[in-house]
């Protein structure tokens, strides 16, 4: 079974779709090394030093059929690096930043008059320093929550498992020199937060958030081996439960949360992240613009199970 779609095929042999393109130089697409390489010069960079991306957005409730309302802006910033190891796979190295933000002013927020329970609560800024780990020939798939829980296989419109591993062949789409790629994270599992003990910042047993990009970036730079990285720009939107500061677990509303961002990677300067957004991480958390200072073993962790680690239960046993 071959995981690299007809329709990109097709395109790498044709010279591009679109009006026309390029099949990428010195890059073969159809295998997972240049894949890899690719894929790390436009997420971070193979430079010596790391680069700053970031993103800014809105997220709004979705309540029943209701029309949808804004509720806070969503911004934060990348710091990635990554290189390329001696079999070709690529480690990665980074910390990240996530900030809500108020509609009006743009100012990182502490405190959120939340509208449906009327109540004041204390927002919580996600920050995760260990962003680690290592991308092979197979595309990764991730456990979260408890034995048991379907994992999730990462970028998974790349293929199919069906029992087995995937190619680490991504979904390029080639226009002119311009490159697009959509990637996403889709996941199910065990909620860190038990209702049990948070009853109001869990909303249920499970949860299902998810992540989308489409990046574009220039197929000249991506497959210029004399550059370190690829600038991109890409929309960024998420769709998941109500976040667990919000505290709407016993609010009676039914609902979730989507966000439509931007995310931009250009030069990798302090200078390109939003004004209020660098400020305020310079002033509160300025490790996060500095370097990784290690290249160890890790994953991924979402805002849930970084609550359930910094924040005590609501009931203790």
């Amino acid at each position: 079974m071959s995981y690299f779609p007809d329709f990109i095929r097709q395109s790498m042999m044709t010279g591009g779709q679109g009006g026309g393109g390029s099949r990428g130089g010195s890059l073969d697409f159809a295998t997972p090394t240049d894949n890899l390489y690719a894929f790390a010069k436009l997420w971070s960079t193979l430079d010596a030093q790391p680069m700053l991306s970031s993103f800014h957005g809105t997220m709004f409730a979705m309540v029943g059929n209701q029309k949808l309302q804004p509720l806070f802006g969503y911004a934060g910033i990348g710091n990635f690096q990554a290189r390329i190891e001696q079999d070709g796979a690529v480690r990665m190295r980074g910390k990240e930043t996530g900030y809500f933000t108020d509609l009006a002013t743009g100012d990182v927020l502490e405190t959120w008059d939340n509208p449906f329970t009327g109540e004041t609560v204390e927002v919580y800024n996600f920050l995760n320093d260990r962003i680690r780990g290592v991308l092979g020939a197979e595309m990764p798939v991730y456990s979260f929550g408890e034995e048991g829980d379907e994992p999730t296989l990462m970028n998974e419109t790349s293929g199919s498992t069906d029992g087995g591993s995937v190619p680490f062949i991504l979904p390029w789409e080639f226009y002119g020199d311009r490159v697009h790629l959509g990637w996403d994270y889709t996941h199910r599992y065990t909620n860190p937060l038990s209702p049990d003990k948070y009853p109001k910042a869990s909303t249920g047993k499970y949860i299902n958030p998810s992540e989308h990009f489409t990046f574009t970036t220039s197929l000249a730079e991506l497959s210029d081996r004399s550059k370190p990285y690829a600038r991109y720009t890409a929309g960024f939107s998420r769709l998941s439960p109500w976040w667990p500061w919000m505290m709407m677990g016993q609010s009676g509303v039914e609902g979730v949360l989507f966000g439509r961002m931007t995310s931009v990677k250009d030069q990798g300067r302090a200078e390109d992240v939003p004004r209020k957004i660098l400020d305020y991480t310079e002033k509160h958390y300025p490790q996060y613009l500095e370097p990784c200072d290690d290249w160890d073993d890790g994953g991924p962790i979402s805002t849930w199970e970084a609550y359930a680690r910094d924040i005590s239960p609501e009931i203790n046993e």
